[in-house]
C-alpha cells in the first residue's frame, strides 16, 4: 500500500520501529522511487538495509547486497551499470517481517526478514559455478552520495566495513558486518571499478565480489548487522539477535513480533476492504521512528561524536512536522512503554546540540519543514502521565527552540510574527502559526509546573497568529517587517509564504484557539468558510504542486496541514458534517492497493489519521489528551491497554450508509459532549455509537467550545 503513486512506501522486511529496513532497490533515482522501489518498475538491482517510509526525502539505501551468478550480465546506465534482474509481481510476496521475490534473469529466489538491528537474507540458487554476492558501498540514489567507504575481508565467510555518506543527512555513518552461511572460494575487492589486492580497501566507492559454486536449489543465508557507531557494535547485533543459521525461525519471530503489536487493536467488520486498510495503516504507523542505538547502546550523535544511550533505546527518524499531529498521540495509546525512550532520544539531541530535533535522521538535524514540534510530543506525554524522563530538563529543552534565533524565530519574537521574505521556502505565515501553537504547548507545560511568568509570556506568544489576520480578506495573510499586508493576495495560490500549502489550508491551523479564530472571522462566516473548504474546487488554470493530492475542494488530505479540518464542525455545532466528511475521507483517500495512499505516507502520520478516525475519534489539538468524535467504521473495536484493561468502541449498525451518529454513550451514560479524554480511554470502558443513514442535526449542537485548559486541569 503506497508503493505506487505518491505514497513512497517500501515493501521490504522490518520489525516494529526497527533499525533495519531491508527492502528491494530498483536502482533508479527519482521521486517515484524515493523509497527505493516503485510498483510500476520491473527490475531489481539489489537489496539495501536502510529506507525511509513514505517521505519526500531521497536518502539512505545503505549497504546494497546483490545476489549474482553467471546469468548476471544485464546492466543499465540508470543504475550505474550495476547488474540487475527482471522480476514479476506474480512472483513477489510481502507480509509483516518478510519479503520474497524471484529474480527471473538469475533464477534466484530472494527472501528477506529482519531482527531489530540485523537484516537476514536467504537466497535459493540454481546450479552454477559462479554464484555469489556483491556488496556495493558506492551505490547511491537521489540526494545520497558516499563520502568514504571501507571494506575488510575478515575471512571466507565474513565481510565488515562502513559507509559514510552525505545528502539529506549531512553526516551519516553506517558500520556493518556481513556473515555468509557458505564460504566464498574467491573474494575480490574493488576501488571504484578497479580490482585491488589485499584484505581491505578504502575509497569513496568500494565494493566486494564473493563467488562460490552452488547446486540446484541450494540455499545460502546472509546475516548483516549494522551500527552507527562501530563495526564491533554491528557484530554484536548478529551475536545478540541472530546467532543461529535458521531463516524460518527468524522469520517466525519477526511475524510474531508484528502480531503482538497489531493485535493491540482488534476490529470487527463485514467490510474486508476496510479491515485490510486498517491493519495495513496500523502496520505502517510502526515503521518510524526507527531504533538508532546499537547492540551496545552506542550511536553517532547529532554533534558528530559517539555517545551511549544508557537505560533507554535511542530512536531517530523523527518526522515531527508530520507525526506530532496523530502518530505520536497514537503511540501514547498503543506503545506507552516506548514513549519515554522516544522522549529521552529527543532530549539527547537537545544535550548534543542545545535544541530539540525538528526533523532528525541518522544522528543529523536536517531542519526539514518548520516548527518545534518535539514540544507538543513531550507536553502530550507529560499531561498523559507518561514518565521516564526528567521533567525540568524537558521543560528547558522545550524553551530552547522557542528562544533560539534561526528559522525566523528571532523576528517572530521581536515582531510577533515572521515577516515576508522572498527566499525559497520562507513560509512566513506557516512558521508564525506553528510557532504560536508550540508556544501554547509550552505555556500549558509552564502552568502545570508553576512557572507563571513563563506561562504568561508563552500564552501571549500563542496568540501571535492574530498578527496575520486580515479582516478584509478573512484570511491569515503574509505581512512584511513594516506591518503591511502582502498586496495582490490570492488565497488559493501556492506560494513560499505557506509551507507546502496555501492560505485556505493554513487558515485553520490555530488548534489552541479555534474559538478565537472563529470570533475573529465571525461565526456565520467561519461556518461558511468551513463548508467552502470542501466545495471550492481549484480552477482548471491553477498550478497545483506535487504535494497537493487527495483534494476535496481546497482540502488536501495528501498533506498534513489539512488533517484536523474535518473535525472543526464541532465548533459550529454541526457534528453531523464532521461525521460526513470524516467518512468521505476514510473511504475515498485510502485503499489496500498499491496506489492506496493519496499522498506521502510520511513516517506514520497518514496511517495514524486513518487508525484514529476509523475508531471514531481524533486528537485535533494533539498535546492535550482530548479526542474529538468523528465517525467510526467498526461494529466492534477493542484497544488492549496496559494492566489488562480494554477500551471498546461499539457501533453495531455501522456500514456504508450508516455513517451518522444518532446517540453516543460512554460506559452506559449518554455522552453529552463531542469528545473523550485520554484517561477515559486508558481507564478502560466502552464507547457506544448508535448509527443511522440520516444525520442527527441536534446532536452536540449546543457544545461549540472545547475547554482544553479546563480539561487538562489548568483552569
Amino acid at each position: 500500500m503506497g508503493s505506487d503513486g505518491p505514497g513512497n512506501t517500501y515493501p521490504g522486511a522490518t520489525v516494529p520501529f526497527g533499525m533495519v529496513q531491508l527492502s528491494p532497490d530498483i536502482g533508479y533515482s527519482g521521486w517515484d522511487r524515493i523509497a527505493g522501489y516503485a510498483w510500476a518498475d520491473s527490475i531489481i538491482t539489489g537489496f539495501s538495509h536502510l529506507h525511509l517510509s513514505g517521505t519526500g526525502a531521497g536518502d539512505l539505501y545503505d549497504i546494497l547486497l546483490t545476489p549474482v551468478n553467471s546469468q548476471s550480465v544485464k546492466t543499465t546506465p540508470e543504475n550505474g551499470h550495476r547488474p540487475y534482474s527482471l522480476f514479476s509481481h506474480d512472483q513477489e510476496h510481502a507480509e509483516p517481517g518478510y519479503y520474497q521475490v524471484f529474480l527471473q534473469d538469475y533464477g534466484i529466489n530472494a527472501e528477506l526478514t529482519a531482527t531489530r538491528r540485523t537484516g537476514i537474507h536467504q537466497y535459493t540458487f540454481p546450479q552454477d559455478d559462479n554464484s555469489g554476492f556483491i556488496i556495493d558501498l558506492g551505490y547511491a540514489l537521489n540526494w545520497d552520495w558516499p563520502t568514504e567507504t571501507f571494506l575488510q575481508i575478515e575471512d571466507a565467510q565474513t565481510i565488515s566495513g562502513y559507509r559514510y555518506s552525505s545528502g539529506w543527512a549531512a553526516d551519516q555513518r553506517v558500520y556493518f558486518v556481513a556473515r555468509f552461511s557458505k564460504p566464498a572460494t574467491s573474494i575480490q575487492l574493488f576501488k571504484k571499478e578497479t580490482a585491488v589486492d589485499g584484505p581491505s580497501v578504502k575509497d569513496t566507492h568500494t565494493k566486494v565480489d564473493l563467488r562460490f559454486a552452488t547446486s540446484d536449489n541450494e540455499k545460502v543465508m546472509v546475516k548483516v548487522g549494522i551500527s552507527s557507531a562501530s563495526i564491533e557494535g554491528a557484530a554484536k547485533a548478529i551475536e545478540n539477535e541472530a546467532p543461529e543459521w535458521d531463516f524460518n525461525a527468524i522469520k517466525t519471530a519477526a511475524s510474531d513480533t508484528w502480531e503482538n503489536q497489531l493485535q493491540k487493536i482488534r476490529v470487527q467488520s463485514d467490510n474486508e476492504t476496510w479491515k485490510r486498510t486498517f491493519y495495513t495503516t496500523l502496520y505502517q504507523s510502526m515503521l518510524a521512528p526507527t531504533l538508532y542505538s546499537d547492540a551496545q547502546g552506542a550511536y553517532k550523535g547529532a554533534d558528530g561524536h559517539y555517545h551511549t544511550a544508557t537505560g533507554y533505546d535511542k530512536y531517530d527518524t523523527f518526522s515531527l512536522w508530520d507525526t506530532f499531529r496523530a502518530a505520536h498521540p497514537l503511540y501514547t495509546l498503543m506503545h506507552p512503554e516506548r514513549v519515554p525512550d522516544m522522549i529521552q532520544s529527543m532530549l539527547s539531541h537537545y544535550r548534543e546540540t542545545g535544541l530539540l530535533p525538528v526533523w532528525s535522521m541518522q544522528g543529523n538535524e536536517t531542519n526539514m519543514m518548520i516548527g518545534y514540534h518535539a514540544v507538543p510530543v513531550i507536553v502530550d506525554a507529560y499531561f498523559k502521565g507518561i514518565g521516564g524522563f526528567d521533567v525540568e530538563e524537558a521543560y528547558a529543552a522545550c524553551k530552547s527552540n522557542a528562544l533560539s534565533s534561526d528559522h525566523g524565530i528571532q523576528e517572530y519574537r521581536e515582531l510577533g510574527y515572521v515577516p515576508i521574505s522572498f527566499d525559497h521556502e520562507n513560509w512566513s505565515v506557516s512558521k508564525t502559526l506553528e510557532y504560536a501553537y508550540n508556544d501554547w504547548c509550552i505555556a500549558t507545560f509552564a502552568k502545570a509546573l508553576g512557572k507563571m511568568d513563563d506561562y504568561a509570556y508563552f500564552l501571549k506568544r500563542s496568540e501571535n497568529w492574530r498578527h496575520h489576520f486580515d479582516a478584509e480578506s478573512g484570511f491569515l495573510r503574509p505581512k512584511d517587517a513594516k506591518g503591511q499586508f502582502l498586496k495582490d493576495f490570492v488565497a488559493r495560490d501556492y506560494t513560499d509564504h505557506y509551507c507546502e500549502s496555501n492560505a485556505w489550508h493554513y487558515f485553520w491551523f490555530v488548534p489552541q484557539n479555534i474559538e478565537g479564530l472563529q470570533s475573529a472571522l465571525g461565526k456565520e462566516r467561519f461556518s461558511a468558510r468551513l463548508d467552502s473548504m470542501f466545495t471550492y474546487d481549484p480552477y482548471p488554470s491553477d498550478e497545483l504542486p506535487i504535494f497537493s493530492t487527495g483534494m476535496i475542494g481546497q482540502y488536501v488530505h495528501g498533506n498534513e496541514p489539512s488533517h484536523h479540518v474535518a473535525y472543526l464542525y464541532h465548533y459550529t455545532g454541526q457534528a453531523w458534517k464532521t461525521q460526513e466528511r470524516v467518512r468521505q475521507i476514510l473511504t475515498t483517500m485510502y485503499a489496500p492497493e498499491h496506489y492506496g495512499h493519496c499522498g506521502n505516507e510520511d513516517c506514520g502520520q497518514m496511517s495514524a489519521w486513518y487508525t484514529f478516525s476509523s475508531l471514531g475519534f481524533y486528537p485535533v489539538n494533539p498535546s492535550t489528551g482530548i479526542y474529538l468524535i468523528g465517525s467510526p467504521l467498526w461494529k466492534h473495536a477493542t484497544i488492549q491497554l496496559p494492566g489488562g484493561k480494554q477500551f471498546t468502541v461499539e457501533a453495531p449498525e455501522v456500514d456504508d450508509t450508516h455513517l451518522y451518529i444518532q446517540e453516543a454513550f460512554l460506559n452506559g451514560e449518554a455522552l453529552t459532549r463531542p469528545w473523550i479524554t485520554h484517561s477515559e480511554i486508558t481507564n478502560g470502558g466502552t464507547l457506544t455509537f448508535k448509527m443511522s443513514p440520516t444525520p442527527n442535526l441536534s446532536l452536540w449542537h449546543e457544545v461549540t467550545e472545547i475547554p482544553y485548559l479546563e480539561l487538562m486541569n489548568l483552569p
